[in-house]
């Protein structure tokens, strides 16, 4: 395995997939590329126009995407290359373009766990993944339980 795509869009469960990835990066010394996905009814709502690009090392990040900061920084504490990609684009068309383009042997995503009615009901990114992409997807689901006080 050379290359890893790890879709992140700041929540507690991409974060645990951000981690995970990242492991199997440094155990397969594989290369990692972050995507958020921002859907295009979001892109235009944020005042965003014309074509997403990647982002290039150094380049500032609009704070909407502070998920990409914070995956960048945890792989930079890794040691794992990486490149970060923002598109504009249906969820799982963008993951599943940006994985092709960049030939990605796999695709890593978090799970919400929102169960069958809350997936029926919202959809479920992960499991339209698994579902269409022809590169294999790992799903993350989260291990960590909120704290209430």
């Amino acid at each position: 395995m050379e290359k890893i795509l790890i879709a992140t869009d700041g929540s507690e469960p991409s974060r645990e997939a951000v981690e995970f990835g990242l492991a199997l990066a440094t155990e397969h010394k594989a290369d990692v590329t972050f995507v958020h996905v921002v859907p295009p009814d979001e892109y235009m709502y944020t005042g965003r126009l014309g074509p997403a690009v990647p982002i290039q090392h150094g380049e500032p990040i609009d704070e909407s995407e502070t998920a990409l900061n914070e995956a960048a920084e945890t792989a930079k504490a890794a040691g794992v290359a990486y490149t970060l990609e923002r598109i504009a684009a249906p969820t799982v068309d963008g993951i599943i373009g940006i994985a092709d383009k960049h030939e990605a042997d796999l695709i890593v995503v978090g799970s919400r766990g929102r169960g069958a009615i809350g997936a029926a009901l919202l959809g479920s990114v992960s499991r339209d993944l698994v579902g269409r992409a022809t590169r294999p997807v790992l799903v993350v689901k989260t291990t960590r339980v909120p704290v209430s006080a």
